[in-house]
């Protein structure tokens, strides 16, 4: 179940660090993630490379946006990429490799939160200082706060819903791979995504008054 275009268009505006993907013309037998990874277990750092440059900036967003802190991402980033290092001479492709890898991630930001009890939702998220030339200041204004509600909104959302959504949303997964990553059946996942999609939509549509 996808989130609405406005949804996803707003959490995925220019918030992420790290430089942006460079999409290259499809190749007609680039090798899939899994195959990257067997002959990174074989040997070949140039297979991880590759497999590093497609997915570490999706990584990355998941990881910021479900913690809300940048250097904790960053930490729990460079983890995750350390375990995939060690894990390759274990690797094998029983699942897609984007479902191992988030399942990493995922397990990587529920060790970081054990360890540090007082993890929180106050987000250190920086506003984007670059909007469009051609816009209004009144609506890059506005466009500012509809993202700020959103990353506002996301950090207020439980735990399992938030990570749900960002691994439909960033990750790409589908419900079976996020029950996988998550350990919850289809239907719990199903669940968790619509109802955080409902309240981000409600953060969109109705913002908090000022008092």
């Amino acid at each position: 179940m996808a989130a609405n275009a406005e949804i996803v268009s707003a959490v995925s505006a220019g918030l992420c660090t790290g430089p942006a993907l460079a999409y290259a013309p499809a190749m007609v037998h680039e090798p899939d993630d899994s195959a990257l990874m067997l002959r990174y277990q074989d040997g070949d750092v140039t297979a991880f490379e590759v497999l590093y440059r497609r997915h570490k900036d999706a990584i990355y967003r998941y990881l910021l946006r479900l913690c809300g802190h940048r250097d904790a991402a960053e930490d729990i980033f460079q983890e995750v990429w350390g375990k995939i290092v060690k894990a390759r001479s274990s690797y094998r492709p029983t699942a897609k490799f984007t479902t191992f890898l988030y399942r990493v991630a995922h397990n990587c930001f529920i060790d970081h939160v054990r360890r540090n009890k007082r993890h929180a939702g106050n987000t250190t998220l920086e506003p984007e200082l670059h909007g469009d030339p051609g816009e209004t200041l009144e609506l890059t204004t506005e466009r500012s706060l509809a993202r700020e509600r959103l990353e506002l909104a996301l950090q207020t959302l439980p735990d399992e819903q938030r990570d749900a959504f960002l691994l439909s949303e960033e990750g790409g997964l589908s419900m079976d791979q996020i029950a996988s990553v998550t350990g919850c059946n289809r239907e719990t996942a199903k669940s968790r995504v619509r109802y955080a999609i409902n309240k981000l939509r409600s953060a969109i549509d109705e913002p908090a008054e000022s008092s």
